[in-house]
C-alpha cells in the first residue's frame, strides 16, 4: 500500500479557498498548528499542486475572484 496514491476532486471555488488558506497556514509558525512535522510534506505537496492548477492565483482580480468563491461556499 505505500506509495499508492489518492486522488481528491476540488470545485475550482473549494481549491480557490483552500489554496489562500494553506498560504496563510504556511506563513504562519506551523509548530503551534501542525504539532507532527510528518503533516508538513503533504500540506505543502498539496498547495503546491493547487498553486500549479489556479491561474486565478495571479489574477489581477484574484481578491474578488476568492471573496466570491468563499461567499458561494458558506452554507446560507
Amino acid at each position: 500500500m505505500q506509495g499508492e496514491e489518492i486522488v481528491i476532486r476540488l470545485t475550482r471555488d473549494e481549491a480557490l479557498v483552500l489554496s489562500e488558506w494553506l498560504e496563510r497556514l504556511q506563513m504562519t509558525d506551523l509548530g503551534r498548528v501542525v504539532d507532527d512535522s510528518a503533516v508538513w510534506a503533504p500540506l505543502h505537496r498539496i498547495a503546491g499542486t493547487l498553486d500549479k492548477a489556479l491561474p486565478d492565483l495571479f489574477a489581477a482580480d484574484y481578491a474578488e475572484r476568492l471573496d466570491a468563491a468563499r461567499r458561494r461556499l458558506r452554507p446560507e
